[in-house]
């Protein structure tokens, strides 16, 4: 499998980071076929129930063996300024998950990569691995200001999920157009691990009041 060989020395200062040993190669699949992954990317900064909730949805819906929460060295649409260290972030995301099939992982600072398009590049080599990329309605309203994201769209399925008040707006905007003809619908969900790119689907979901906003907003004001 050619994810065995990526090299573990990190191409930036930034992430400087030992790598868990639970991470340090990438799973092995079932015998029969792919092992069916949700990537969830962010910063966890902190990671938060919310996180957990979509999480525990998507293996449920989606039918998937495992999600992995992909702790972002720096998400370059986010101030450098408030960031906790990468390994602070790594640790209370792996605390958070409690569940034998979500794992966090800093894979992109072990990949070497910053933009999600360049690190579904390096994951697409992992040949008995089959992804979906999961995102929140917000992250779909933006998409178009990430780097190659329609590189992102062709490089795996996507499973949005929905979040008030995104997502009227998300399903009205140039991502959602873009991709209208290859969207499947819910009832199709457990397909989507194994359907080639495009394809995506749009995942409704009682709200959850969980914000990493909220929750370091009560930390500062609680002086914490």
């Amino acid at each position: 499998m050619t994810g065995l060989s990526e090299p573990r020395t990190l191409r930036r200062p930034v992430a400087r980071l030992t790598v868990p040993p639970a991470e340090a190669e990438p799973p092995a699949a079932p015998s029969h076929r792919p092992l069916r992954v949700g990537l969830l990317g962010g910063s966890f900064n902190p990671a938060h129930e919310g996180h957990r909730y979509v999480s525990l949805e998507a293996l449920k819906r989606l039918q998937l063996d495992q999600v992995w929460w992909l702790v972002s060295p720096q998400n370059p649409l986010k101030p450098v300024a408030g960031m906790a260290p990468l390994a602070e972030r790594l640790r209370a995301a792996a605390a958070m998950a409690r569940h034998p099939r979500i794992k966090a992982m800093a894979l992109e600072a072990r990949l070497g990569t910053r933009y999600t398009a360049d690190t579904l590049r390096r994951l697409a080599q992992w040949r008995d691995h089959r992804f979906v990329w999961l995102m929140g309605a917000d992250n779909l309203a933006q998409l178009p200001r990430w780097r190659h994201w329609r590189a992102i769209l062709e490089a795996c399925p996507v499973a949005v999920f929905e979040r008030a008040p995104y997502s009227y707006r998300a399903l009205a905007g140039p991502a959602a157009g873009t991709l209208a003809d290859a969207r499947l619908s819910a009832s199709r969900a457990a397909e989507l691990a194994a359907t080639d790119p495009p394809a995506w689907i749009f995942v409704r979901l009682r709200p959850h009041p969980a914000s990493a906003t909220a929750i370091r907003a009560r930390a500062k004001a609680g002086g914490g």
